[in-house]
């Protein structure tokens, strides 16, 4: 694709410029002109004059200009040619020919500027003008005698002398020099000629020279269609018309008012084609209802030739479109079809520009059926709109459909297919399009170079490409264009070349606001937000006005930041200026106060919004999430779901991380089951969150029924389903997904091996962790992070090998985390090793010396040792440094309530119940063989008070209360935000066989699946 590009473009360098534009000096003040002045020699453009010779030349001011050539003749200053030049000059366009003549003649010295001066002085002058002309040409005759050798500026005014003089042969004799002297290709002097020669009426010369033109303008091509309609030449001016519009460059206004009003009636077939499409392109342009009311409208429209009452119901569907009431101009085009009237190609053109308004595609694609049926779609104008209309509604493959069976094809129809694949993010194609443009003679206009600028942003190769079109666009002088200076800037700052893109922003002269949204957009992705409001403060200096685009863009760069007073003043001035009901910008300021964490001025911004879309709901959603407040986003979607906007992939997908961090798996089902009904349960990022959020709320198994129904190569929605399998101890099947995946290609990350890594922990296979944790370097390239690092140490200290963990914490390129050290202090306190416990201690209240946890495992491992002195030393030390310790609880979700308890909780209102429920399940598993293993009991009392301490433990009585509130063939699930303890751990794997319910618990660490009195971990937690 570069080489081909490369090819139709040759592009040979671009050169940004970096300095300024230079600024003119302030004219003095006029009564400055009586104060001395020096006497010495000024040099050219140095002169003191030449300024005020300028202004009086801008303003058309001769008392000024008389006044400053007196004072220069008054200061006894010698003119050089270079001042006499401009006096002669000033003279001529203040229309004061008399006064430039005498200053020509008294020239001493006359170079080429002198005598284009006097010429431009006649051709300007409005009086006698044959007699001026005359007399003008005898200069010229002199000129060409003489030794200066003339340019196309002479000429030029030479050919509106010629004009003046209304003689053929005068313009011929010219016309004839011009080819003499190597300028009749000279677009300047062609120009001139094609204008004389259709003003005396002479086409056929003129058209000769204005096909031979390499470039011609809309005046141009104005000025030819206006000779043919002038000349009666009706055919000839429709087919130039026909011309005109596949040129690329479109005809305007005055072209359209040209034929339309010069031209009655056509005869021949190929001219009420061309007429018709002239009449369609009126209706685009809003010619039509303008014509239409006009009482000078040309009859040509209203002849019986055509039909007068299609030509009326045109006329009332395109007064529908300019007001806007696009319904009802699709209800009056079925009226149209009931009533038999037929209809014409600008029927459709009109009807399908409200299609495009109304957004509806069932309806424009009936309209299309309606034009192959008619054969009205291969008029060039219709088979644009189509393109036009599908572009819109994103159909890039029907729009490519229509533009492939297009007979003919102009500019028109290339730029609408370039943007069409352009907004669709289909880039390679948009710029397989812009060469079959260019390999079909076509010149790229400002809207091409834009969308195919837009098309190569998108590409891995596209800051290359672009800078190929750019070339191209400095080479055709469109660069300065608006809409291409944006699009460079855009494609520059997206591709992180910002000074590329300042460089453009610094040579463009006049104020451009989408420019400087652009380069800010630029610094937010660049991640240099504070040149982002820097920018801000420019514009806002330099007393420009600023639109939606800039404020949202200036709010977007204070969340980036985090910067809460900045955003703050953004939101005043939103407000000041008018902005604050502006959905768009409302929305980015509603981010800038979510990421900035001040939720409370996120929700009433977000009450404010008249009318809030699905943006903006799942922004406050997403900010409730980011920000710990879980419960409240999903309330939030639940006014979300009442006020009638449905939600998108992106809301559920945020509802469903909502959902498992609160591991709130009915409402998790509820959400699914929206997700189902809205036809959003296959997308990739609902699916994966669906897959993470059944298997974080302990329903494993569907997350595997989910995750197989899947036919997704994400690595993320793999790692989802791997790391769940490993929270829930399935090392066997996690390990055997892990070579599934391998098996297809999908090539592994770091969260993949985290999963893998945590499986092996979990499972106690040490030499299995050693062996992947190798394979990441050595097969994949990917260096350990502290993650992986803490995974391996893990399952040291689980296979009771700490002092090997330790001596890996040792060796690691980093400094070892606290949660690595904690890991390793549960281990030291599971396997007894008080002494390795006390060193990690140390390291672990080095790093984090508030850490309870720190505290609680050295006194847990004292008391397990009976060492109570060192425990009551350590509670001591945490009250000394003000260290709380976190007390355990449970919770669990019954009919979407969260009920929760911590140790000997007597405060829920089915109290009684549920101790008594407890009781009896202490009771029965007792007669099943359970003993209270008191060693988990970490205090200094007697044994049947430890006994008794046990029963009540926070996990038990969340399990009694799921017992006796859910029905007996539901699983319960139960949440603890520490570790289990061993003995609750072997009384719940009685209570499940008594009770005959599966029970799943989730600690700390990792998911517990209690049935028949056995648990999924094996007993190896």
């Amino acid at each position: 694709m570069r080489a081909q590009l490369h090819t139709n473009l040759r592009p040979k360098s671009i050169l940004f410029s970096t300095k300024t534009p230079k600024t003119l000096v302030p004219l003095s003040n006029i009564s400055s002109l009586s104060n001395p002045i020096s006497h010495s020699k000024p040099s050219s453009s140095s002169s003191p004059w030449f300024s005020i010779l300028r202004t009086a030349i801008a303003n058309t001011d001769l008392p000024l200009g008389k006044r400053a050539h007196a004072l220069i003749l008054t200061s006894g200053q010698c003119p050089d040619h270079f001042l006499i030049n401009n006096l002669i000059t000033m003279y001529a366009k203040c229309r004061s020919l008399a006064y430039a003549r005498h200053l020509f003649d008294k020239s001493p010295e006359r170079d080429l500027v002198t005598w284009n001066a006097i010429l431009a002085a006649y051709a300007q002058s409005g009086r006698y003008l044959v007699e001026n002309a005359q007399e003008a040409l005898g200069i010229f005759r002199r000129l060409r005698e003489s030794v200066v050798f003339t340019s196309r500026h002479t000429l030029a005014s030479v050919l509106k002398l010629c004009l003046m003089s209304g003689r053929v042969w005068v313009s011929e004799a010219v016309h004839g020099y011009a080819v003499k002297i190597g300028l009749e290709w000279d677009v300047f002097v062609t120009s001139n000629l094609v204008n004389v020669y259709c003003k005396l009426r002479r086409v056929k010369e003129a058209r000769a020279l204005f096909d031979g033109m390499v470039e011609r303008d809309v005046v141009l091509w104005n000025t030819m269609l206006k000779a043919y309609v002038e000349m009666g030449l009706k055919e000839e001016a429709l087919a130039l018309f026909s011309e005109f519009h596949r040129s690329g460059l479109g005809p305007d206004s005055v072209s359209v008012r040209c034929v339309l009003g010069g031209i009655r009636k056509v005869d021949s077939d190929e001219g009420k084609r061309h007429m018709e499409e002239v009449q369609a392109y009126a209706a685009k342009l809003g010619e039509f209802v303008t014509n239409v009311d006009d009482e000078a409208y040309p009859p040509s429209l209203c002849d019986p030739s055509t039909d007068s009452e299609v030509f009326l119901w045109n006329k009332t569907l395109s007064k529908y479109v300019r007001a806007g009431e696009n319904w009802a101009a699709v209800e009056c085009f079925r009226n149209m079809i009931r009533s038999k009237v037929g209809y014409d190609s600008v029927t459709l053109v009109i009807i399908l520009s409200a299609i495009v308004g109304t957004n509806n595609l069932e309806v424009g694609k009936q309209i299309h059926v309606a034009a192959l049926k008619s054969g009205l779609d291969s008029v060039l104008l219709v088979a644009n709109r189509l393109i036009n209309m599908y572009s819109k509604a994103r159909c890039v493959q029907f729009a490519i459909e229509v533009f492939n069976h297009m007979k003919e094809v102009d500019l028109v129809s290339w730029n609408s297919m370039i943007s069409c694949c352009a907004q669709s993010g289909s880039g390679e194609e948009s710029v397989n399009l812009f060469i079959g443009l260019l390999r079909d003679g076509l010149r790229p206009d400002q809207f091409t170079i834009a969308s195919i600028l837009r098309a190569c942003s998108s590409l891995q190769e596209g800051l290359h490409l672009s800078k190929q079109v750019h070339v191209h666009a400095i080479k055709t002088s469109i660069a300065a264009d608006r809409f291409v200076s944006t699009a460079l800037v855009d494609v520059y700052s997206r591709s992180g070349k910002m000074e590329e893109a300042e460089a453009l922003l610094e040579n463009k002269v006049k104020f451009n606001l989408a420019s400087w949204n652009a380069l800010m957009f630029g610094y937010i992705k660049s991640n240099d937000s504070h040149k982002a409001l820097q920018l801000t403060r420019r514009i806002h200096n330099g007393g420009n006005s600023v639109d939606e685009i800039t404020l949202a863009t200036v709010a977007k760069a204070t969340s980036c930041l985090v910067a809460l007073v900045p955003g703050k003043q953004i939101h005043a001035h939103i407000i000041k200026t008018g902005y604050s009901k502006d959905l768009y910008v409302n929305s980015s300021i509603l981010d800038m106060y979510i990421k900035c964490g001040d939720m409370g001025s996120a929700h009433t911004v977000f009450n404010d919004i008249p009318s809030p879309d699905d943006v903006a709901w799942t922004t406050l959603i997403s900010g409730c999430l980011e920000n710990g407040d879980e419960g409240r986003s999903v309330s939030i979607y639940r006014q979300m779901r009442q006020s009638g906007v449905p939600p998108d992939e992106y809301t559920l997908a945020t509802l469903v991380k909502a959902a498992s961090c609160l591991t709130a798996l009915e409402q998790g089902k509820q959400i699914h089951a929206d997700a189902i009904k809205l036809e959003y349960s296959s997308d990739p990022y609902v699916a994966t969150s669906l897959v993470d959020m059944y298997a974080k709320c302990g329903n494993i198994e569907e997350a595997y029924r989910l995750f197989r129904r899947m036919d997704v190569g994400s690595i993320v929605l793999w790692n989802a389903m791997l790391v769940g399998l490993a929270q829930h101890g399935d090392a066997e099947e996690a390990l055997n997904l892990f070579r599934v995946m391998k098996s297809r290609n999908i090539v592994p990350d770091r969260v993949t091996f985290i999963g893998v890594l945590s499986a092996c922990s979990h499972s106690g296979l040490v030499s299995e962790a050693y062996e992947h944790f190798s394979s990441m370097q050595r097969d994949y390239d990917i260096e350990p992070e502290i993650e992986h690092y803490s995974c391996l140490v893990d399952a040291l200290g689980r296979a009771g090998r700490v002092q090997e963990a330790e001596k890996l914490i040792a060796s690691m390129p980093f400094e070892a985390s606290a949660s690595m050290y904690r890991a390793l202090l549960g281990a030291c306190r599971v396997q007894g090793d008080t002494e390795t416990g006390k060193r990690v201690a140390e390291q672990l209240l080095a790093i984090e010396p508030s850490d309870s946890s720190a505290y609680v495992l050295i006194s847990n491992m004292n008391a397990a040792a009976n060492q109570w002195d060192a425990v009551n030393d350590a509670r001591q030390m945490m009250k000394v440094n003000n260290v709380k310790k976190e007390p355990g609880f449970s919770w669990i979700d019954v009919k979407n309530k969260i009920h929760l308890f911590v140790v000997d909780d007597k405060s829920h209102p089915e109290a009684d119940s549920i101790y008594d429920k407890l009781e009896d399940l202490m009771k029965w598993i007792s007669e099943e063989g359970y003993v209270p293993d008191t060693e988990f009991v970490l205090a200094d009392v007697e044994e049947e008070e430890k006994e008794r301490a046990l029963y009540y433990h926070s996990e038990r009585l969340a399990i009694a209360y799921g017992l006796i509130s859910t029905p007996s063939s539901a699983i319960i699930r139960v949440i603890k935000n520490l570790r289990v303890c061993g003995d609750c751990h072997n009384a719940i794997k009685y209570i499940s066989k008594v009770s005959q319910r599966e029970i799943v618990v989730r600690d700390a660490n990792r998911f517990h699946r209690f049935k028949n009195g056995g648990c999924s971990c094996g007993d190896y937690w």
